[in-house]
């Protein structure tokens, strides 16, 4: 038997099958919207929606040998992304829900995954906020306990793109086995900094919708997403001496985050070479693409210091991206188009003539800047589901929201790292190759990629 314990909308169960070429017996979630995902990939599943603590786990395996238990208990009370915010007890004990079915089942390989502040899990105060004296002190009481069991132990610290995930999600994996063999890790099949190479992001992107002009939009974009996305045309373009280049597209390309900056003119974001950093519940990727066109010397340079000169339709958005770059990248002089420009000091690095882009030796100045939110589907890929996994809609066809295909994806344990691992400690266990979900509707229209 195999049993997935924090199942989720699937990644742990999808990578198991990935693995073996089998689905998962039994997986439990609390979350009826989570179960939901996860039945319509693995309809063969026994789905229990129940509190992980109050399950009678025991009863459904009902006295069968269970081979393999993975467990994501979760993560957010233990992640430094709380920072300073009180931790929730409840869900901090969860890892113990695994030593109490463990205790009762006595699975061959538990494999057990979280983030890696999980090893500092420790007491709270009175106000829920960690004692830092005390740090560690209720991670080596678990660890013990799983060891009482008679379970050899050892854990490590795994980034998801060095295994061939489009995502550098970095966690803590720990893996448990009480059935005399050695726990096995997997060997990195990409690198960063040589080949075989991370993979890159922008090669999940659909670049066949491309958003909207941020300058023609019926609402106007929030103040701060304008100076990140001028942050970004900074950092990503015009700073980088190899911008990532659309393919079949006169535009350059990168990726903001809506997280604040830790300091001014910093830029939350990444290029599209690299993997997509971590996805977590709600959508805060935003994909930036300038549009370029080339450069002619005739009729377009000025002084920053005079009024601006009339704006021919042939460069475009030129003059309005200049002044748009000026007014947020930090300096606070931005003028209305119809206004000389006030004085701009010679430390500003966005003087009108100053948006001249060189790439591969042509001249290219800014057309336009588009922008748009990553798509749930994106997401799903860039975590590294497979294509044919289905997180739009349940069982029963009824559409399933993005913001909780969002939820599930930042939720999800890397199907490539559970591949990985289970392919590592369980090989014994694979009876064939995982097939396509034949549920998906193959008449809804595929992404294009780069």
């Amino acid at each position: 038997m195999i049993i997935d314990c924090f199942a989720g909308g699937g990644g742990a169960s999808v990578g198991i099958e990935m693995a073996l070429g089998r689905p998962v017996d039994i997986a439990i979630n609390h979350d009826p919207e989570a179960i939901k995902m996860h039945k319509v990939n693995h309809p063969k599943t026994l789905h229990l929606t129940e509190d992980i603590f109050k399950v009678d786990l025991e009863k459904h395996v009902a006295g069968r040998h269970v081979d393999l238990m993975w467990a994501s208990p979760d993560c957010t009370s233990h992640s430094k992304a709380k920072g300073g915010q009180p931790r929730s007890k409840g869900l901090r004990i969860l890892p113990w829900a695994v030593f109490k079915h463990a205790r009762k089942i006595l699975p061959d390989v538990i494999i057990m995954e979280n983030v890696e502040e999980i090893q500092q899990w420790g007491p709270l105060d009175g106000n829920g906020h960690p004692i830092k004296e005390r740090r560690g002190e209720d991670y080596q009481r678990f660890i013990r306990s799983m060891q009482s069991l008679g379970y050899a132990f050892d854990s490590k610290e795994l980034v998801a793109a060095d295994y061939g995930a489009p995502t550098t999600r970095k966690r803590w994996y720990a893996i448990f086995r009480r059935d005399g063999n050695n726990i096995v890790w997997p060997v990195p099949t990409h690198f960063k900094d040589w080949t075989p190479r991370w993979k890159s992001c922008g090669d999940y992107i659909d670049w066949s919708d491309l958003g909207k002009s941020i300058f023609d939009r019926t609402k106007p974009l929030a103040e701060a997403t304008m100076r990140r996305i001028a942050n970004g045309i900074k950092k990503y373009v015009i700073e980088n001496p190899e911008p990532y280049i659309v393919k079949d597209k006169n535009a350059l390309a990168f990726m903001i985050q809506y997280h604040g900056e830790t300091k001014a003119g910093d830029s939350r974001g990444q290029t599209l070479t690299e993997p997509i950093k971590t996805i977590d519940t709600s959508n805060r990727y935003g994909l930036v693409t300038a549009f370029i066109t080339k450069f002619y010397k005739t009729g377009i340079g000025q002084g920053c210091d005079e009024p601006l000169h009339t704006i021919t339709t042939s460069p475009g958005h030129f003059g309005l991206i200049s002044a748009f770059l000026i007014k947020y990248y930090g300096t606070g002089c931005g003028e209305k188009l119809n206004e000389p420009l006030a004085t701009i000091t010679t430390k500003d690095r966005f003087g009108l003539v100053n948006v001249v882009i060189d790439i591969r030796g042509e001249k290219y100045i800014l057309k336009d800047i588009f922008l748009r939110m990553l798509k749930p589907e994106e997401l799903k890929l860039m975590q590294g589901f497979p294509k044919d996994y289905i997180i739009d809609r349940d069982i029963n066809w009824r559409p399933y929201p993005k913001s909780e295909q969002v939820a599930r994806i930042g939720n999800s344990v890397v199907p490539i790292m559970a591949q990985k691992l289970v392919e590592a400690n369980c090989s014994y266990l694979k009876i064939g190759n995982r097939l396509p979900n034949l549920m998906v509707d193959y008449a809804e229209p595929q992404l294009k990629f780069a």
